[in-house]
């Protein structure tokens, strides 16, 4: 369609504007987020873990943080250059009490998540949404209170706006967990045949975010879990397991099958929730490409891993471990060239090199780009 003439200018009016994304033809125009609010597991926790328990300790963080980064990578996560790509600051955990600005959105995620309870870690997906509904409450009312001041206390400045939050975009990074805590206490076909309980569980807190005022959702898949080299490390015994790329082939199987049905439900979401705008981003495709592509990428084998053991001695990054006269624990010199920083999250040069094909949209469905997400 071309919007140049005056009857289609007039019906694009009517429909809400959104002949950008039926023709094809965003312009210049984008989204203008002013907030953002993530939930989800590791893969996007930006300091909540480190807050709520023992820290998150050097040598995590020394590509670009330091030694406050509060994340399982030696710098930025993709919710990091999601942030800089829509021009915001990087953000505040919400469990995180020092040094945290909300005026721009807040990060619900937490290091060992899952959407269902009772996996890794006590924050599932319907914690964060309650957590989220709660920051909601009360940063309405202080901010409706503190308005009525002429002296603006400092702290007014890191709140958001009440109008902001239904023009913020909402977004999403978990599940991994959910097949990873399963593989670990069954088996492959128990672990599919829970899929359909998992992702209704994320449909009724996809529903309450809208019932509170969200209208477009950023949904990451989840990616290539059989390729973590924790997963070869434990999981590769079986003959046959293994492909081309040295992943274990029934763990992939099965994130591929759970990304079919949550594709399946984002649809359903869009029947339903007719307000809203949902874009479902495709990482596992991303991260298996890079996978598969390490060497001219200019990354050694992506089953080798940066920080901390798992090899005899199970041994956290940040943490150093004396056997037998040998110090374990010292990160590699050069994490830049690693696809994994740790076995199970990917290093800041694996982040970025996916982040840029996914933020631009040629991954995502619809294919809009993260600016755009709102159309």
């Amino acid at each position: 369609m071309n919007c140049s003439t005056l009857i289609h200018i007039i019906g694009c009016l009517v429909l809400g504007l959104a002949c950008g994304v039926w023709g094809g033809d965003y312009g210049s125009e984008t989204c203008g987020f002013r907030a953002i609010y993530n939930f989800g597991d590791s893969n996007s926790d930006t300091g909540a873990s480190s807050a709520a328990f023992t820290g998150v300790h050097p040598p995590n963080g020394e590509s670009f943080f330091g030694s406050l980064s509060g994340r399982a990578c030696d710098g930025r996560l993709i919710i990091d250059f999601l942030t800089e790509e829509l021009k915001l600051p990087y953000l505040s955990a919400y469990l995180e009490s020092l040094g945290s600005n909300f005026r721009n959105g807040a990060n619900f995620a937490v290091g060992g998540s899952s959407i269902r309870p009772g996996g890794f870690s006590p924050f599932d997906l319907g914690l964060q949404i309650a957590q989220f509904k709660q920051f909601k409450y009360r940063a309405n009312v202080m901010y409706n209170q503190l308005s009525g001041n002429r002296t603006e206390p400092p702290f007014k400045t890191s709140l958001p706006r009440s109008d902001e939050f239904s023009k913020a975009l909402y977004t999403f990074d978990i599940g991994q967990n959910d097949l990873a805590y399963g593989f670990q206490h069954g088996s492959e076909e128990q672990v599919r045949s829970s899929i359909p309980k998992i992702l209704q569980t994320f449909y009724q807190a996809v529903q309450q975010l809208y019932n509170e005022g969200a209208r477009t959702f950023w949904i990451h898949n989840t990616g290539p879990i059989g390729c973590l080299p924790y997963s070869f490390i434990y999981y590769q015994s079986k003959q046959g397991n293994l492909d081309a790329n040295g992943c274990v082939k029934p763990q992939n199987e099965v994130a591929v099958e759970f990304n079919r049905q949550l594709k399946e439900q984002v649809f359903e979401l869009r029947k339903k929730l007719l307000l809203a705008k949902f874009t479902y981003v495709d990482v596992y495709s991303a991260k298996y490409q890079l996978i598969s592509d390490t060497k001219k990428q200019g990354f050694v084998s992506p089953l080798l891993f940066c920080c901390g053991s798992y090899y005899g001695y199970h041994i956290n990054c940040g943490t150093q471990v004396k056997v037998n006269g040998t110090v374990y624990g010292y990160p590699c010199k050069n994490p830049s060239q690693h696809v994994s920083w740790d076995g199970i999250h990917y290093s800041q040069a694996a982040n970025l090199w996916v982040a840029k094909r996914i933020l631009g949209g040629s991954l995502s469905d619809p294919p809009v780009p993260i600016g755009k997400a709102c159309f």
